[in-house]
């Protein structure tokens, strides 16, 4: 024991980390360990904390009954079919698409198509029956006529205010015209030359003495522009069905708030 004292000296004068200029390297500074006790401590609070504000939620979680978990994790029936048939509509729609653009199957067909869609359009139609109720000279027609211009406004108003509410891009990228954007039919659903085409055709098959022919005639051109705007990549499918339903919707509207004649003499004689 003696005889190894002298030899441990002897080796810790030898040693170059021992000697003062190299002091400052072996002992660490006071700095860094303040700095790692402050972090440790704000690391201990943090963990402190955040394990009290997830304990009440995993308390509600263990509350939580296996069928509310599995509420929560596993689709709905009827989320599952509304996807379903959202995406046999796109499909659909894509598919019947066969004048969306030039390069398309029925792309030479896509001027005649637009110009029957221009036949369910709002502008003319309204610029119609202005003219129309201009020259009228009968009291029942320019009730008829007055009737009508209310029922073409309240269409443009109701459709504008749903397809601002649902906002549904049709199924190509095509751009609206003109007219579209006066009346503010700029969006997919409802589709408003359904929904004009269907009021129309149900106004004149109940205020119009028609033939046979003409009532069929009507309905077959309700149709067509209706489906006309699939064929061009305007809308779905399911736009234009439901153009059809508010379509109907509007002209039972129209029948309950039916402008008497002489409300409509009162309305003339002010315009």
């Amino acid at each position: 024991m003696p005889a190894s004292q002298p030899r441990s000296r002897a080796r810790d004068r030898n040693n170059v980390l021992n000697r003062a200029e190299f002091l400052s390297l072996n002992q660490p500074l006071k700095g860094n360990q303040e700095s790692r006790s402050s972090s440790r401590k704000q690391s201990g609070q943090t963990g402190a904390a955040g394990a009290q504000n997830s304990n009440p939620k995993e308390r509600r979680q263990s509350q939580q009954l296996p069928e509310e978990d599995c509420m929560q994790l596993n689709p709905s029936f009827k989320g599952i079919a509304f996807n379903s048939l959202l995406a046999i509509d796109i499909c659909m729609s894509k598919r019947l698409g066969v004048c969306a653009n030039r390069a398309s199957s029925w792309g030479g067909a896509r001027s005649m198509i637009n110009l029957l869609g221009i036949t369910g359009h709002g502008i003319p139609w309204i610029a119609g029956t202005l003219i129309c109720l201009v020259k009228s000279s009968t009291l029942a027609g320019q009730e008829v006529l007055m009737n009508l211009l209310l029922a073409l406004l309240l269409d443009i108003m109701i459709v504008a205010g749903l397809q601002k509410l649902a906002k549904r891009k049709g199924p190509y990228d095509v751009n609206p015209g003109l007219l579209d954007y006066l009346t503010m039919d700029t969006y997919a659903f409802p589709a408003g030359h359904a929904s004009r085409a269907a009021m129309l055709s149900k106004f004149f098959l109940n205020h119009l003495v028609l033939a046979i022919p003409l009532r069929i005639l009507l309905v077959i051109w309700a149709l067509c522009v209706g489906f006309s705007r699939v064929m061009i990549g305007r809308h779905h499918i399911t736009d234009v069905l439901s153009g059809f339903v508010f379509g109907y919707l509007q002209f039972r509207l129209v029948e309950l708030i039916w402008m008497s004649s002489n409300t409509c003499q009162m309305l003339i004689s002010i315009w």
